[in-house]
């Protein structure tokens, strides 16, 4: 006979499948493939976080290599991409990150606690598996380290064509990996 006993779901399984959960379940009709841009959310994980108020440095330690990303209404997006590849976004385009850096909230399990901190970020570093980030504390308080950290990243403009090549279309919404 085999247990069926249910075991319990990480936060960070939760997190990332509730965010694409989110996108599957809108009601609203998918974008065409000649939208030039669409909306997207990210969600960043990692097993730790360190803080250096000194520097404004918060340190996402051993961050996972896939960044999600979901569309708000009316698109259905979802997908993930290499950390690597987002990274990037500071600094290429004319519409970068550099020059409108976008707002995150950053979630993280202190002392068994869950807190929260909304930031600007700026200025990513992606190094032997740890994502640095200079950022600035809109509200709250940044802990100096946590673990189960969530890094969920305002709406950012994003051309559909890579979506439309690279994804399949199910159900009225798209999903792809862009590796």
């Amino acid at each position: 006979m085999q247990d069926h006993t249910a075991k319990p779901l990480s936060r960070r399984t939760l997190l990332t499948g509730g965010a694409v959960l989110a996108a599957a379940a809108a009601t609203a009709p998918a974008a065409h493939a000649g939208d030039a841009e669409g909306q997207f959310l990210f969600v960043q994980t990692a097993d730790a976080m360190t803080w250096d108020a000194d520097r404004n440095e918060l340190t996402l330690v051993d961050v996972s290599p896939v960044t999600l990303f979901f569309s708000d209404r009316p698109e259905r997006i979802a997908g993930n991409m290499n950390t690597s590849r987002f990274v990037p976004f500071w600094s290429e385009g004319s519409d970068s990150f550099l020059s409108d850096p976008p707002n995150a909230d950053i979630s993280i399990i202190e002392n068994g606690t869950l807190r929260q901190t909304v930031v600007v970020l700026h200025d990513p570093v992606l190094a032997d598996g740890n994502l640095t980030y200079t950022v600035e504390v809109i509200d709250g308080e940044m802990p100096d380290a946590g673990s189960e950290v969530s890094v969920f990243i305002d709406i950012v403009g994003m051309p559909l064509t890579p979506l439309s090549v690279a994804g399949v279309r199910r159900r009225d919404f798209r999903r792809a990996a862009l590796y």
